[in-house]
């Protein structure tokens, strides 16, 4: 399903055998736009210890009880390589984690995950990691295209001819964990009106600038479809994003991208029947 990023910021995280925190925070790449990990904040668990989550991890989201669940032990949790949070997230430390769970690299392949173009859940050898890898000097100071959601949160948003608004949000599939859309609010412009932008119709980043650069114009952004929180469990209102752009829909490519959203009908229906 789609849901918003705020949103899962909270939720309980589940174990195999209880509890082990909450969500605080998501790390993404810029590249393909998906989360590659979840911050886990143990609280007194495990001293306020903060730990990452990847989604190959993750075997289910529950709206109705805000909850997550994690196919892990809180033991594998606990004994898993120690991440200092007041650094960038290295490909050293995902090496690390990776070779410790047994998950496969995600940045070795053409696709969203690597080798696939969506997640595959498995149980994963260690030997499907490389296993002797040695990063660079450049990687150990940081992925490049790793970000924290928060540091995101506030960065202006510029138009082809002038500033629009500033990023509220994001949206995302928790099946694939794609980052599908960018909440940009625009009460500086209109009051209250909220619009979607796909990461895809994103010229580039300036993190030194804090600040988004759309291909798209003021004027087309300003009639946009209106976003509303309605607006996450309607295909319908995608379609009419994208045909307004005219661009293709990301579920063209992928029938089974965004059964979040036929699911969600097919209640309505059943509900109204």
């Amino acid at each position: 399903m789609l849901m918003k990023s705020n949103t899962l910021t909270g939720y309980t995280l589940h174990s195999l055998d209880g509890e082990i925190g909450k969500v605080k925070e998501f790390y993404f790449d810029d590249q393909h736009w998906t989360v590659r990990y979840l911050v886990a904040d143990t609280g007194s668990w495990l001293f306020d210890r903060l730990v990452l989550l990847s989604p190959y991890a993750l075997a289910g989201v529950d709206p109705a009880t805000e909850q997550i669940t994690v196919n892990l032990s809180k033991k594998q949790i606990e004994d898993s390589p120690s991440w200092e949070s007041d650094r960038p997230v290295s490909r050293q430390c995902e090496m690390d984690y990776n070779t410790y769970y047994g998950w496969p690299t995600y940045w070795n392949g053409p696709f969203m995950w690597g080798d696939y173009p969506s997640i595959v859940r498995a149980p994963y050898l260690a030997r499907n990691s490389k296993v002797g890898y040695e990063a660079s000097q450049e990687e150990n100071l940081g992925d490049p295209h790793l970000r924290s959601s928060q540091s995101v949160l506030d960065h202006h948003v510029q138009a082809s001819d002038s500033e629009i608004g500033h990023v509220e949000d994001f949206i995302i599939d928790d099946e694939t964990w794609a980052i599908r859309y960018l909440v940009i609010d625009t009460r500086n412009l209109w009051p209250g009106k909220r619009v979607l932008i796909a990461p895809q119709w994103i010229e580039r980043v300036s993190w030194v600038e804090a600040k988004v650069y759309v291909n798209l114009s003021h004027e087309l952004i300003a009639r946009a479809p209106e976003f509303t929180e309605e607006s996450l469990h309607s295909r319908d209102y995608e379609s009419e994003l994208y045909r307004y752009y005219d661009r293709k829909g990301y579920w063209a490519d992928d029938p089974s991208a965004g059964q979040h959203v036929h699911q969600e009908e097919d209640k309505v229906t059943k509900l109204s029947a």
